[in-house]
């Protein structure tokens, strides 16, 4: 289903259901939607972790073999079966042929990442051209900071949300402290209203409105990897690019720059009608007359301003946890720049190789500040002449030659992507995700009436354009509790004292596995390449004996410690 569709996710359950004459909660609703899921077959590419593998598991409890029910595809995603396949051929070629793996086979490897770059275009809605496969996300995000964020003595602010994943968070730091600036001062933190855990987009272009005349670089989520709120990415990137910059703190420095702006144009246009500046002889030097006191945030260069004025704040984004996951269009949008990891909605693999854009409007404007040998022209980089020739756009980002192993990892996983298309996995994703939240809204609202009873908020927003897959989950109940009953079931839980600390904390609920984030918080993410509408019964089922038994354990506290 489309995003814009009228139809929301809870009315074609609940017509669905009344087809086939049972309850939305019945299972068997998860059965028929299954069998009439067009994209089901994808699931056979991937492994499904068995549960006797997935350590503690009870086998007194659980029926070892079956598989489990994996919502941590935020995380970390599934191994596409063709991995190893993959990785087999190259050690075989590296074996066989040696340093001629290089430019022979399917993959050769001092081209392997370009053989795979029109399957990631395609997910990333770019061209060819805009998109390089390189490092991992946070050494790009640097790389393509150090060529955009160019502050001058206007334009000097870096605007993201408060709650950005720490990696960002901790590049934006380091850019402003690299250019001399004042953290506290220069780097904008977009927060939530007050009772609210998500930003609105008004009020995000309201900022962007009132101080975008100081902003020189826009960097925000595709997809707010704890929330799991789907940022509006075309209004942001509008909203930021027509924020010119026309005003200073000084209109007397204003008007200097105005008017030799205006004496440069009028000596052109003036030397092109008589060949020589005759009328501009007779002109007094207006700019030289209007004299004012400089202020800090006044430049002495000309040339600074007019690029100021002539543009807006440059806007970029880190899709970790949106491609894969939702449609892109960067190129369509006009986005300057974007980065992202492989390894979450496009199951490369812990670490896999890292995604990088740049928009084509800026391939001949944007320029590395570090270069690498595999910067340089293919058609002249072996000649090892250490004269730079340096490619256009993103291509001229990269460093080093390809990680090939990485390569065959990412390359394996894009070729199940390509067995469909972002539209047919948004469609799923939609319905997959509302039977999530329907169950959920359904078994765990809270109840005024009755304030014993445990209940789940969803943090995530309601609107399915604003959302991905993911669910990012509340509790009545501390959450810690319900996690030690999961555990006595089967559950492993990696224990950290704060939100940030670890980037994989997996809860693995009886059968499942989802991720948790503290303070009390669940992030679950049905993954429609993989997972299935029974997966999202079985996870309520399992949740809600977790609970109702972490309730009762703690009543059973409260009782004994009366006496």
């Amino acid at each position: 289903m489309d995003p814009s569709s009228p139809v929301l996710p809870a009315s074609i359950l609940e017509q669905t259901a009344l087809q086939l004459g049972c309850s939305p909660t019945d299972k068997k609703l998860a059965f028929h939607l299954d069998e009439k899921d067009e994209l089901k077959h994808l699931r056979e590419c991937f492994y499904i972790p068995k549960i006797k593998d997935l350590p503690p598991t009870d086998l007194a409890l659980v029926n070892g073999e079956e598989s489990c029910v994996y919502f941590i595809g935020n995380s970390l995603g599934l191994q596409p079966r063709k991995v190893k396949t993959y990785l087999d051929e190259e050690l075989d070629k590296w074996a066989r042929t040696g340093v001629h793996g290089h430019f022979n086979g399917k993959r050769p490897w001092a081209l392997a990442d370009e053989c795979i770059l029109d399957l990631m275009a395609g997910l990333a809605g770019a061209k060819r051209q805009e998109i390089a496969l390189m490092n991992g996300l946070t050494v790009n995000l640097h790389l393509l900071m150090l060529s955009f964020f160019k502050p001058t003595s206007r334009r000097y602010k870096i605007l993201l949300e408060a709650r950005a994943f720490p990696s960002d968070h901790y590049a934006m730091e380091s850019q402003l402290r690299l250019h001399g600036l004042d953290v506290e001062k220069s780097m904008v933190l977009l927060q939530p209203r007050q009772g609210e855990e998500t930003l609105r987009i008004e009020d995000i272009l309201a900022v962007i409105e009132e101080e975008g005349d100081s902003i020189a670089v826009i960097l925000f989520s595709g997809v707010q990897y704890y929330t799991g709120q789907l940022f509006d990415i075309p209004r942001i990137t509008k909203a930021g690019q027509k924020k010119h910059s026309v005003t200073r703190s000084s209109g007397d420095c204003v008007l200097h720059e105005e008017i030799a702006l205006w004496e440069q144009s009028f000596r052109q246009m003036n030397a092109k009608l008589f060949g020589k500046a005759v009328l501009w002889q007779i002109l007094p030097p207006l700019s030289r007359e209007v004299s004012s006191p400089r202020s800090q945030h006044c430049s002495d260069s000309t040339d600074e301003f007019s690029r100021d004025r002539h543009n807006g704040c440059l806007v970029g984004f880190d899709l970790a946890h949106a491609v894969g996951n939702v449609e892109l269009h960067l190129h369509d949008w006009g986005v300057d720049f974007a980065c992202w990891c492989s390894y979450k909605y496009l199951n490369s693999g812990a670490g896999g190789l890292a995604g990088a854009y740049i928009h084509e409007k800026h391939s001949k404007s944007i320029k590395p500040t570090l270069i690498g040998w595999w910067g340089h022209d293919f058609k002249t980089r072996f000649l090892m002449e250490n004269k730079l020739q340096l490619s256009e756009g993103i291509n001229g980002f990269r460093l080093s030659n390809p990680p090939i192993l990485l390569v065959c990892a990412l390359h394996a996983s894009l070729e199940v992507f390509s067995q469909t298309t972002m539209k047919a996995l948004r469609k799923k994703s939609i319905l997959l995700t509302g039977y999530l939240e329907y169950l959920i809204k359904h078994y765990y609202s809270e109840d005024k009436t009755n304030p014993e009873k445990p209940f789940v908020r969803i943090i995530t927003p309601s609107r399915i354009e604003e959302r991905g897959c993911q669910l990012t989950l509340s509790f009545s109940l501390p959450i810690k509790s319900v996690f030690k009953e999961l555990e006595k079931r089967g559950v492993a839980v990696s224990k950290s004292n704060f939100i940030f600390l670890t980037i994989n904390k997996l809860l693995i609920c009886f059968y499942s596995n989802c991720d948790m984030r503290e303070p009390n918080a669940l992030r679950v993410a049905p993954v429609p390449l993989y997972n299935s509408f029974l997966d999202v019964h079985r996870f309520i089922e399992i949740l809600g004996s977790a609970i109702t038994y972490s309730k009762q354990t703690a009543n059973n506290t409260v009782l004994s410690g009366s006496y």
